[in-house]
């Protein structure tokens, strides 16, 4: 089970930063950073993660979403679901509880 990546862990809550600009592009959700002054792809599954946190949420209940609507393991969702957020994270382009 994974239990951290980069000082996230799935009891962590976390959500938007604000200052984004998010659009549909061929079915991916792309992100421009206006502070940064640069571009995002999000894709198909970090786009729904991107939806599921508009408001805190925990990173427990963002797996339990996703795998009610894909068919991976829950090892496997919760490492890319972690990874995926600590590289935004890291960007500085949502907020936690850390």
């Amino acid at each position: 089970m994974v239990n951290q990546i980069k000082g996230l862990s799935l009891s962590n809550t976390v959500e938007q930063g604000p200052g984004n600009i998010v659009t549909d592009m061929d079915g991916e959700k792309v992100m421009l950073s206006v502070a940064k002054g640069k571009y995002y792809n999000l894709g198909l599954m970090g786009g729904e993660i991107w939806e599921l946190i508009t408001t805190p949420t925990s990173i427990t209940d963002i797996v339990s979403r996703l795998l009610v609507v894909y068919d991976v393991e829950q090892e496997v969702c919760e490492q890319q679901v972690l990874s995926f957020l600590s590289q935004l994270h890291s960007e500085g382009l949502i907020e936690t509880n850390i």
